[in-house]
C-alpha cells in the first residue's frame, strides 16, 4: 500500500508564486534618478551643440560664397578659368585635382591595406603580429606636413627619375599612353598627390580592416579550414561576407581623410590653376591646397568670394561620400537581415 504524504509537505499556491524567479532579474532600484536625468541632458546638449555647429558652418559658407554664387552660380563647376587679375573664376580644375588625387590614393590604398590586415590577422606568426601592427598605426601619427616634404624633396625625384622618364621613353608616340605620361619630369603632379595621400591613408583603413577581421567568429574560420579551405577562400567566402560592412566603412573613411587632405596635397600637387592634358604627372591643384595657397592674400569681393564656394563644394564633396556610404552599410546590413 503507498504511503500517504500530509497535506504540509505540499507548498500552497502563493508561496510557489513568491519564490518561483519572474524570468529575469529584479528591477534595480533609481537612488539617484537626478544623476540620470542630468547625463541626459548633456547628452542631448552636446547632440543639439554639434548639429548647430554644423548649421552654422554650412550658412556661414552661403553667406559668404553668396556674391560668388549670384556671379557664376552653377556654371563656376564646370569653368577652369582662375584669374584673381582678371577677377574671372572657375573651380573645375580644383574640383578635377581633388577627386583624381582621391580616387588614385583610393585605388592604391585599399588593396594594400587589405593584404596587410589578411597578413595580420591570418598569416603573420605571433612574435611579428603586435610590432608590425603598432609600426602601421605609428604612420597615422605622422604629421601631414612632413609628408609632404618628404613627398617633395625624396619621393617626387625618384619618381620622375624611374618612372615618368622610362614611362615617357616606352608611350614616346603612342596616342593616349603617350599623353597620360606627358608632362616635366619634375616628380610633381597628380600622381605624386595621389600617392602620397595613399600612403596617408594606409594606416586608417589597415587598421579598421584588421579589427574587423578579427572579430569573425573563429569558429567559422575553423571549420572552413576543417574542410579543406585555403587561406584566401576562407577569406574570399567566410570573413569578407561577415565583415564588409566594417570593411566599406573604414574604406569610406581612408577617403573623407584623403579629400580634405591640405598640406601634404599642397606640396607635390604643382599649385597649377590650369587644365592642360589627361596626363598623371601634370602639374594640378585641389580645393584644400587652393585654399590654403590664397586664401590668406584674397582681397573681398570675388576673390575671397570664389575660394568660399571651393570650401562650400568641398563640404558638398564630402557630404556626399558619408551619405553613400551610410546608404551602402544600411543596403549592407539590410541584406544580411534578409539572409538571416
Amino acid at each position: 500500500m503507498a504511503a500517504t504524504l500530509p497535506a504540509s509537505a505540499f507548498p500552497d499556491k502563493d508561496e510557489m508564486a513568491r519564490t518561483q524567479p519572474t524570468g529575469g532579474p529584479a528591477p534595480r532600484t533609481m537612488r539617484t534618478p537626478w544623476a540620470d536625468r542630468l547625463f541626459a541632458g548633456v547628452a542631448l546638449a552636446a547632440a543639439c551643440l554639434t548639429l548647430a555647429l554644423l548649421a552654422g558652418i554650412i550658412v556661414s559658407l552661403v553667406i559668404g560664397a553668396a556674391p560668388a554664387i549670384r556671379e557664376y552660380g552653377l556654371g563656376f563647376l564646370v569653368h577652369s578659368e582662375w584669374d584673381p587679375v582678371e577677377n574671372r573664376y572657375g573651380g573645375l580644375v580644383m574640383i578635377y585635382g581633388t577627386l583624381v588625387t582621391s580616387l588614385i590614393a583610393l585605388l592604391i590604398a585599399v588593396p594594400v591595406s587589405f593584404g596587410i590586415a589578411l597578413f595580420l590577422t591570418e598569416l603573420s606568426p605571433g612574435w611579428l603580429k603586435r610590432p608590425l601592427g603598432i609600426a602601421i598605426e605609428l604612420l597615422a601619427a605622422v604629421p601631414s606636413i612632413v609628408y609632404g616634404m618628404w613627398g617633395l624633396l625624396v619621393f617626387g625625384p625618384i619618381l620622375a627619375r624611374f618612372v615618368q622618364q622610362p614611362l615617357q621613353a616606352a608611350f614616346n608616340g603612342v596616342p593616349v599612353l603617350g599623353a597620360l605620361v606627358s608632362g616635366p619630369p619634375v616628380g610633381i603632379g597628380i600622381l605624386s598627390a595621389g600617392i602620397i595621400l595613399a600612403i596617408m591613408i594606409i594606416p586608417f583603413i589597415a587598421s579598421v580592416m584588421r579589427d574587423v577581421f578579427e572579430v569573425t567568429p573563429p569558429m567559422l574560420k575553423e571549420s572552413a579550414y576543417g574542410l579543406g579551405s585555403t587561406t584566401w577562400e576562407v577569406v574570399y567566402r567566410i570573413v569578407l561576407p561577415y565583415t564588409k560592412a566594417g570593411v566599406v566603412g573604414g574604406i569610406m573613411l581612408g577617403l573623407g581623410r584623403a579629400i580634405g587632405e591640405t598640406m601634404a596635397v599642397t606640396f607635390v600637387i604643382g599649385n597649377m590653376n590650369q587644365l592642360n592634358s589627361i596626363s598623371v604627372f601634370e602639374a594640378a591643384n585641389s580645393i584644400t591646397s587652393a585654399l590654403a595657397n590664397e586664401f590668406a592674400e584674397a582681397g573681398e569681393g570675388l576673390h575671397q568670394a570664389s575660394l568660399i564656394y571651393l570650401g562650400l563644394v568641398l563640404f558638398f564633396i564630402t557630404f556626399v561620400v558619408l551619405s553613400l556610404s551610410k546608404l551602402l552599410l544600411a543596403q549592407l546590413r539590410k541584406g544580411e537581415g534578409s539572409r538571416a
